[in-house]
C-alpha cells in the first residue's frame, strides 16, 4: 500500500474526555490532575502540533471544558453510547477531511502520531494504532464516514475496532506499547 501524505491543516483533533470513568469511581477521568494539570489538557497539548484545529468530546463540566480553548462537543444521541458517540460528534463537528482521535487518559501517545497513521492508511479511510495489541481510539478517521457511523450507531454498534474495520479501517503499526498506556483506575494514575 501506498502512504499517503496528508498536511496538518487537513485534520482536527478530538481528545475524547466524554466516558463515565466507572473504573476511576465515576470521576470525570479528563479533568483528573496529573503532573498539575487535567489530563485532557496533556492529550490536547501533545495532539496541538499534529492538528490543524482541535476539540473535546465532553459531556459533563462543560464549563470547565471550555476554559481550555477549544470547542467542547457533546454527544448527540441520547444514553451514554461510549466512544463512538463521541467520535460521531467530532466528524460532524470537523471541517477537515480528516479527524484524529485519541483519548483524554493516555498522555504518552507519539509526538508523531498522526502523521503515522497518516502514512498507514495506503488509501484506506480509517487507520488505527496497533502495537503488542490493537488501540482503536487513537485512530485517523475520513469525516465521509459520519453517515456511516451514525448508521451503526443506530443499528447498535457500541464496538469501536469492530465499526473501524467494518467501515475499512486498517491497523497501523507502532512499536512501542508503552506509547498507548492510559490511566484506567487511581492506582496507574498516580503511578505514572
Amino acid at each position: 500500500m501506498a502512504a499517503t501524505a496528508i498536511s496538518g491543516d487537513e485534520v482536527t483533533g478530538l481528545v475524547l474526555a466524554g466516558g463515565l470513568g466507572r473504573r476511576m469511581g465515576g470521576v470525570d477521568k479528563g479533568l483528573l490532575a496529573w503532573q498539575g494539570r487535567p489530563l485532557a489538557q496533556h492529550a490536547l497539548q501533545r495532539l496541538a502540533p499534529q492538528v490543524g484545529a482541535l476539540a473535546v468530546s465532553a459531556n459533563r463540566h462543560l464549563d470547565t471544558y471550555a476554559g481550555f480553548g477549544v470547542p467542547v462537543l457533546t454527544d448527540t444521541l441520547p444514553g451514554s453510547l461510549g466512544p463512538l458517540a463521541g467520535l460521531l460528534a467530532g466528524l460532524r463537528h470537523a471541517r477537515t477531511r480528516w479527524l484524529a482521535v485519541v483519548p483524554c487518559d493516555a498522555p504518552y501517545f507519539p509526538v508523531d502520531l498522526v502523521a503515522r497513521l497518516a502514512a498507514g492508511l495506503g488509501g484506506a479511510p480509517i487507520g488505527y494504532a496497533r502495537a503488542a495489541r490493537t488501540h482503536p481510539v487513537f485512530c485517523l478517521v475520513d469525516t465521509a464516514l459520519a453517515d456511516t457511523l451514525d448508521a451503526a450507531l443506530a443499528g447498535g454498534e457500541r464496538r469501536v475496532e469492530h465499526w473501524l474495520r467494518a467501515s475499512g479501517g486498517v491497523a497501523v503499526d507502532f512499536d512501542d506499547e508503552a506509547a498507548f498506556a492510559n490511566f484506567n483506575t487511581p492506582e496507574t494514575l498516580n503511578d505514572g
